[in-house]
């Protein structure tokens, strides 16, 4: 029996190419605080479980095409990596936003994921969605639509073209929809703290509000985000069940 080896490795590296991808951007696994080596072997050890599924179904090419197939699998597989890790974005820009609003810009602590200083509302919403994340299993989901992006887009078939980046800028604008549908709650209601206060220091110009309405605003705005806090787990699963739905998309816009 006559072993190829040349198609052996290129189908290899085809498979490792779009998991690359994936591995670099996915949630959790994307962040800087996880080693390059546990990121490097995670690659791997998929790659060797899926190859001998996958490997009868790469696309047969010449030597001279496997870097520009190389090329798009890894396009593809970071595409599918910033769509699972759209909520995570969402919910980093909403932290953003409450902070400037509740006052509490000026507060950054060290991010343990991403190993720079972030304010404080940031990093808190960003662990509560990675507990929830791992509640849910939304890992597993990923690795199923991992495999399954293989049957969708079998390896080797990728192709780049205006559809897929049209695909990804709509995905970009769903991190600006999504973190603001998130803050919506604290967000109205901060302002029309803020209002309020206004109209309160217009009819009463001596009370001290220029000193005290930072701090009644920062905790009426904790007041309620304990309040909401109850809603997240749903409304997290759904965001989850949409990113999942945006990957099923981007590969059919690569096929």
């Amino acid at each position: 029996m006559e072993i190829h080896l040349p198609s052996l490795i290129g189908a290899w590296l085809v498979i490792a190419s779009r998991l690359s991808g994936i591995v670099l951007f996915t949630p959790f696994l994307g962040d800087s605080v996880v080693p390059a080596g546990i990121k490097a072997a995670l690659v791997v050890a998929l790659t060797a479980l899926l190859y001998p599924m996958l490997s009868p179904r790469v696309v047969a090419a010449t030597p001279d095409k496997w870097p520009f197939i190389l090329g798009c699998e890894l396009i593809v597989g970071i595409a599918l990596g910033i769509a699972a890790n759209l909520v995570f974005e969402a919910v980093q820009m909403a932290g953003q936003v409450l902070s400037v609003q509740m006052g509490y810009s000026l507060v950054n602590i060290l991010d343990p994921q991403t190993q720079v200083e972030t304010n404080v509302l940031s990093v808190f919403h960003q662990n509560f969605l990675l507990l929830v994340f791992l509640a849910l299993n939304a890992h597993h989901w990923i690795l199923r639509a991992v495999a399954r992006s293989f049957d969708y887009l079998p390896p080797g078939s990728a192709h780049l073209d205006g559809a897929l980046v049209t695909g990804l800028l709509a995905a970009a604008g769903m991190v600006l929809r999504i973190g603001i549908q998130i803050a919506a709650p604290i967000l109205g209601a901060t302002m029309a703290a803020d209002l309020f206060l206004g109209l309160l220091s217009k009819a009463s110009p001596q009370l001290p509000l220029l000193m005290l309405g930072p701090a009644i605003k920062g905790l009426f705005g904790v007041m309620l985000l304990s309040s909401v806090m109850r809603f997240w787990p749903e409304l997290f699963s759904r965001l989850f069940a949409q990113s999942m739905m945006l990957i099923n998309h981007l590969l059919l816009l690569a096929r």
